[in-house]
């Protein structure tokens, strides 16, 4: 499934990194959701989530350089939460979007890897069963923008010493729903470190800062 790379594979080198604990989030803990975050989207989105607790089992963090940091938290189902921080230990972290995977494929040959560049670079992201969503980084003026690439590192436990880094290049799409609701999809090119690429879909929504606590 779309983030199984994440449950697999471990490194055990030594890691002094203190973990961040982001609004009270951190591995081994649960995050309890106001179900209404997404329910209230009504029978338009494509996000779907049968639970209002999140386990969290694994964390990662992302150094944007001047642009900050992002910090997830993944549960054994592949659900990702995400807050953005100016602040490595997401002292000030702000920003929260809740994800869910939709897809996930390997790329068979070296033109699958380029038609999916080129639907990171487009304007627009569709496909099987998905909506017309518009480039929601840079805006969708540009009928081609370069997408966003970076390492993750990814901890398994509290220790710090069990951790993989994960090379991630993507875009940020987004649809108006009725209302004032939004809907997010993420699509990523993603490789582990010693593992294989391959090519993910997450839809999200956003979440305000009373929609969920741990």
């Amino acid at each position: 499934m779309i983030f199984r790379g994440l449950f697999g594979g471990k490194r055990n080198d030594a890691n002094d990194q203190v973990i961040p604990v982001v609004r009270n989030v951190t591995i081994g803990r649960s995050v309890h959701l106001d179900p209404l975050a997404w329910r209230r989207l009504g029978g338009e989105t494509k996000f779907r989530l049968d639970t209002d607790t999140l386990g969290i089992v694994a964390q990662g963090r992302i150094n944007l350089g001047d642009d900050g940091y992002v910090h997830r938290f993944y549960t054994q189902d592949d659900m990702m939460l995400q807050m953005v921080s100016p602040d490595a230990m997401g002292l000030e972290a702000e920003d929260f979007t809740l994800f869910g995977p939709w897809s996930s494929a390997y790329p068979p040959d070296s033109s699958a890897k380029r038609a999916w560049g080129d639907r990171l670079r487009a304007r627009s992201f569709g496909g099987a069963d998905l909506p017309e969503y518009r480039r929601f980084w840079f805006n969708d003026v540009d009928e081609r923008q370069e997408p966003v690439s970076f390492w993750e590192t990814v901890y398994d436990d509290r220790s710090g010493q069990n951790f993989r880094k994960i090379y991630q290049t993507c875009m940020l799409f987004s649809r108006d729903l009725p209302g004032d609701g939004r809907e997010l999809l993420l699509a990523i090119e993603m490789e582990p470190e010693g593992g294989d690429l391959t090519h993910e879909v997450m839809v999200g929504i956003p979440l305000n800062t009373g929609e969920f606590e741990a």
